[in-house]
């Protein structure tokens, strides 16, 4: 999201958490569309340690107090269970919070700007695409042990840190109120893409209007979890743990299954121009719903599983109705580097969808032919 940077210096926030040493260095870190995002260096007794620093965007997320206590519970729990099964790295298979020196998780700046801080998991990256079938079955296993570890989670219900935030038809409303009234006169650049939404509005609503009549359960989950969002490690390749928590709250099973589909099994990144390369892959999806049904497959309802292979079409539609509605508002919710920046993610996702639907035959058998094998274990 676009916005007036803070006045304060980022070197003089990171002071204000529990992280002794000397400073050595903080710079930009990462294109997140979201959050600003710093890392630091720390000369801890002779040993660089290093920190990740975000300012959290209070636009995005209104009550930033709300998205830590959340973040807290949900780390503090992921780890318990690490613990209490003796895995190896656990530092490196959940994010790690860094109280500030008031003891609470986030810190207020004088500008009313909310900063965090996370131990940085060395030796870890992320991929904006995936080009084999190893890769891609140890993400999905990620994303359903994520949701698993989770699925236990006692206390109240976690607060929803962005309400409707895959509610399509709350996002058709958003869509329809920026089309008419078309503020920047960019309707006119995008008459194909605003006419691909328009007839799909009704094939849009399918998850949401399931989990409205109750016919698939609430769950908590990523809600994000493209694959940007999960960190693997650089020597093996493997899935280490999920990150940007911001998004952990109620939903679907099927938003996480669905934004993996939509960023593994794509074959271009998010926002490749030259549209004869994006496509849907359905051997990274056999690949990728196999990891999943393997950690998954023991909470997931039957109902959940007739939309297993819908999920990954329908939160491409919703990721692609949200870049072109910013586009028609100005592109002040996503960052951009160049003029129609949103209108080629758009662009994107909508090629993604068209080639899942020619191969939505192969794609629906290969999803029976899983489940059923996973089933038979």
């Amino acid at each position: 999201m676009n916005e007036n940077k803070p006045a304060v210096r980022p070197a003089d926030i990171v002071k204000e958490f529990l992280i002794y040493g000397v400073l050595l260095d903080i710079s930009p870190m990462g294109n997140g569309h979201i959050n600003d995002t710093f890392i630091s260096a720390w000369n801890q007794g002779g040993t660089v340690v290093r920190y990740t620093h975000q300012r959290i965007n209070h636009h995005v997320f209104i009550h930033p107090e709300e998205v830590m206590e959340n973040i807290c519970r949900v780390t503090s729990h992921i780890r318990a269970k690490l613990g209490a099964a003796g895995g190896p790295d656990i530092g490196r298979r959940v994010l790690e919070v860094v109280p500030c020196r008031t003891g609470k998780p986030w810190f207020r700046d004088k500008d009313g700007y909310y900063w965090r801080t996370y131990c940085y998991i060395e030796k870890s990256r992320t991929g904006e695409t995936v080009t084999s079938a190893q890769e891609a079955e140890l993400l999905g296993r990620s994303a359903g042990r994520f949701q698993k570890q989770l699925a236990d989670l006692g206390g109240p219900r976690l607060f929803e840190t962005i309400v409707n935030f895959h509610n399509m038809e709350t996002r058709y409303v958003s869509f329809h109120k920026a089309l008419e009234k078309d503020e920047f006169n960019r309707a006119k650049n995008a008459g194909p893409e605003i006419e691909f939404y328009l007839e799909n509005e009704d094939r849009g609503g399918i998850l949401i209007r399931s989990m409205r009549n109750r016919l698939i359960p609430e769950r908590i989950c990523h809600n994000d979890a493209k694959l940007s969002n999960i960190l693997l490690d650089d020597e093996t390749g493997a899935a280490l743990c999920v990150i940007d928590l911001d998004t952990v709250m109620p939903g679907s099973s099927l938003f996480d299954l669905g934004d993996l589909i939509r960023t593994v099994t794509i074959t271009a990144a998010e926002d490749e121009q030259d549209l004869a390369k994006v496509g849907f892959n359905p051997v990274l999806y056999r690949a990728l719903l196999k990891g999943y049904l393997g950690e998954a497959l023991e909470f997931l309802t039957s109902a959940e599983l007739k939309l297993l292979c819908e999920s990954g079409r329908n939160l491409a539609h919703i990721m692609g109705l949200r870049f072109l509605t910013d586009y028609l508002e100005g592109d002040h919710y996503y960052h951009t580097s160049r003029p129609g920046h949103n209108l080629d993610r758009t662009r994107t996702q909508m090629t993604f969808i068209r080639s899942m639907d020619k191969q939505w035959a192969q794609a629906e058998q290969i999803t029976r032919d899983l489940t059923s094998e996973a089933a038979g274990r």
